[in-house]
């Protein structure tokens, strides 16, 4: 969330809502200013969604950080509540997040962005908690969220800066729609899985609740989180660690590189096959940039794209030996699997074959705590500086509240 709330959109929109902050102890770390918990949570849920470094829950492919974590603190810092109880609500939202998610992927993601849809009902499931919300104000406010949840896969796919606006929406509204149900206001008890409800209009059926709901309290959804090793699209990640799996293997230089050809499901190829790119969005979401920026660079980082790394006329010429196609069998896989198969071609003539199986950071190759304590010094340290970071840091690890001052 930080480094995203120096960028847009998080900016122009704290620019443009500023006559709506209101009353309230919700921090908005975009301007360090006090207000309403939903205006904190849209604009901290924007930024938190801006450099592409937020969670995954790769089963269901719900980030159910950027929408869950936003709405949950804004609404704690509001009410004053415990570390312990932000933790429980935090827990709370991802389950149900990632349990509805289950339900109706993978048709969902087809048209629909499943962090602005379902991310919408783990924020809400989370602030109703916190509200003091019991079982059923809690089933209301998920049934008044349901029918507010919107995002477009199409508004992403291009130019513009819709993507990190849903999480943004989905924090707002989930607070919205657990605010009316802790207030009496009442939601449709089916309108998940009723036959023109949430699963029947968002996915192909009335969901797979059975599947979804399979060992309910015995496996949770908080505790089999992917943590991004890159910054940039999950779905590229398969394909950059396989090429760094080949390259320990068989040590080459990018200038020696003749092709790459990367194999995947189909999000890969939708989303991120993108041989041009104008802006950072785009660059994001492009395998053809993020390769030529880790085999030149070594990393896809924040810097991987700063305006300098984007005009680069080498990594622009390298762009154009990647290809990216579709994999008919690692399309079937999807979500449960994100795997890559990369042919790399040598200018001697010398070919490699590779498939990388799964993604570093997901939880059958989870990033270690030093890892972990790296990412998060690197994201932080910018913008908190070396003291700051230190100070939040020691305050997470202690689980004590955190340094408003620092975060200012």
């Amino acid at each position: 969330m930080l480094p995203g709330a120096r960028l847009a959109p998080a900016t122009l929109l704290a620019g443009a809502l500023a006559d709506e902050r209101g009353d309230g102890r919700a921090v908005c770390y975009v301007d360090g200013g006090l207000g309403s918990p939903r205006h904190a949570a849209l604009l901290n849920a924007i930024a938190s969604h801006t450099v592409e470094f937020d969670d995954i829950h790769r089963d269901s492919g719900l980030h159910p950080g950027s929408p869950t974590i936003a709405a949950a603190l804004a609404v704690a810092q509001a009410s004053g509540a415990s570390m312990d109880a932000l933790l429980r609500a935090m827990a709370a939202g991802y389950e149900v997040g990632g349990r509805v998610a289950l339900a109706i992927q993978p048709s969902h993601y087809r048209f629909w962005h499943t962090t602005a849809t379902v991310g919408t009902i783990g924020a809400a499931a989370a602030a109703a908690l916190l509200l003091g919300c019991g079982a059923e104000r809690i089933a209301h406010a998920i049934a008044l969220a349901s029918t507010m949840a919107g995002g477009l896969q199409q508004a992403f796919r291009g130019e513009g800066m819709s993507k990190p606006m849903h999480p943004g929406h989905a924090a707002e509204a989930g607070i919205l729609a657990a605010r009316a149900a802790a207030g009496g206001v009442t939601g449709a008890p089916d309108v998940l899985h009723g036959p023109v409800g949430f699963a029947a209009a968002t996915s192909d059926g009335t969901g797979r609740w059975e599947q979804a709901l399979q060992d309910l309290g015995e496996r949770f959804v908080i505790g089999a989180i992917t943590f991004k090793n890159h910054g940039c699209c999950g779905h590229i990640f398969p394909a950059l660690d396989g090429l760094l799996a080949l390259r320990a293997r068989h040590p080459f230089l990018p200038e020696e590189v003749s092709r790459i050809h990367i194999a995947g499901y189909r999000a890969t190829v939708e989303m991120c096959d993108r041989p041009a790119v104008a802006t950072e969005q785009e660059a994001r979401f492009s395998t053809q940039f993020c390769v030529a920026a880790l085999l030149h660079h070594g990393a896809v980082r924040l810097d991987a794209f700063a305006p300098a790394r984007l005009a680069d006329p080498l990594l622009r010429a390298f762009m154009a030996k990647v290809s990216v196609s579709l994999a008919p069998d690692l399309a079937d896989a999807y979500p449960g699997r994100r795997a890559a198969r990369i042919r790399l071609e040598l200018r001697d003539g010398r070919v490699f074959d590779h498939e990388q199986p799964t993604r570093k950071g997901d939880p059958e190759d989870p990033l270690t705590d030093p890892e972990l304590d790296a990412k998060f010094h690197e994201l932080v340290a910018p913008v908190l500086g070396e003291a700051g970071a230190a100070a939040l840091f020691q305050a997470i690890r202690r689980g004590t509240r955190l340094p408003g001052a620092i975060l200012a």
